[in-house]
């Protein structure tokens, strides 16, 4: 099947000061999140300027893949602008009929997978008759390209150490989220499996048979459960231990955004130089010629018929047409629960 053109899908990310507070409202918007919690995580963003990285990431990374491929790429956003609606309508007066879309996440789950396809039909939606049809590309967490890139991140950072811990991290999500992350028949856990899996792969490469998958990011109120161990909570521990230098790898994230750069580079380097413990960590890949070689190849499993690549026996799942489900029930948004009723 022919294709006219790729749709880089991502989470988008305000580009000043001005931008941030809509922005979060945008990535917040019906979950009932307190306005207290959007001043705090504001902070985040305004200690950097008011620029979450993400987008220029996103444009650098296109460019490296723009060479490979015979069509051209769009860029478009869940939450900021280029918005993916805008990015569509764009595309429809271009004269796309038919593209696939790659989404920056290389995992399943309701917000890493399935919220990409309600972007998809959203935009679908907006742009109305003769919206281009849109092919999701499956995710790729177990790609030798992917692990091999993370493997090597590891090599960078821990050269110079002779005694280190290496920690895996990814973005926390609530245990329900968790739980309904994958199809009925699957058990859930989906998101957190594919996470451990990811971490195993890279492990192994480098022939380390010893090492942690903990969480970040968490923004949840304190009665959800959510993943856990935290890694500044994990870092405490380890110190506790008498560990010398602990070795972070960001398994859960193509790029060095926001999560990575204040959850990771700020707070959890903070918590270790106060504890003595050495830290460093590891690069995402999406820097490395191997990601855009990874978004080729996926790519090319639908315009050449090329085999997928995997490393493990997860099913190559993510895959969907105009926003459809892959499966029936997959990955579900975690569900609020009620708040209490009172009388009046």
């Amino acid at each position: 099947m022919s294709y006219d053109a790729l749709l880089w899908l991502s989470f988008g990310g305000p580009e000043g000061p001005a931008d941030v507070r809509p922005f979060l409202e945008n990535v917040t918007r019906g979950r009932g999140v307190p306005p207290e919690r959007l001043d705090e995580v504001e902070k985040h963003y305004l200690h950097f300027g008011g620029v979450s990285p993400i987008n220029e990431l996103n444009r650098s990374a296109i460019a490296a893949v723009e060479p490979l491929l015979e069509m051209p790429i769009y860029f478009g956003n869940r939450n900021w602008h280029p918005m993916v609606e805008d990015t569509l309508a764009e595309m429809k007066a271009a004269g796309v009929k038919r593209a696939l879309v790659f989404p920056t996440s290389a995992y399943g789950g309701y917000s890493a997978c399935r919220q990409y396809d309600e972007d998809i039909l959203r935009a679908r939606t907006a742009v109305g008759e003769g919206a281009p049809e849109l092919v999701k590309l499956r995710q790729f967490f177990d790609h030798p390209l992917f692990v091999d890139s993370f493997a090597d991140a590891v090599r960078a950072a821990a050269e110079g150490l002779t005694e280190y811990r290496l920690v895996f991290t990814a973005h926390s999500i609530p245990l329900s989220a968790d739980k309904a992350a994958g199809p009925p028949e699957e058990g859930g856990g989906r998101y957190s499996r594919q996470v451990a899996e990811a971490a195993r792969l890279v492990a192994g490469k480098l022939g380390v048979a010893d090492y942690d998958v903990v969480w970040q990011s968490r923004s949840g109120p304190p009665q959800i459960p959510w993943l856990e161990p935290d890694i500044v909570d994990h870092v405490e521990e380890l110190a506790g231990k008498g560990v010398p230098a602990v070795v972070v790898c960001p398994i859960g994230f193509v790029s060095d955004h926001l999560e990575v750069v204040w959850d990771l580079d700020t707070e959890a380097r903070e918590k270790a130089e106060e504890l003595g413990v050495g830290f460093a960590r590891a690069a995402t890949p999406n820097g490395d010629p191997r990601f855009a070689q990874l978004v080729a190849e996926l790519v090319a499993e639908h315009t050449s018929g090329v085999q997928p690549r995997k490393l493990s026996d997860f099913t190559s799942a993510g895959c969907t047409v105009n926003g459809e489900l892959c499966a029936p029930m997959c990955c579900e948004p975690a569900r609020r629960p009620q708040r209490p009723q009172t009388s009046s």
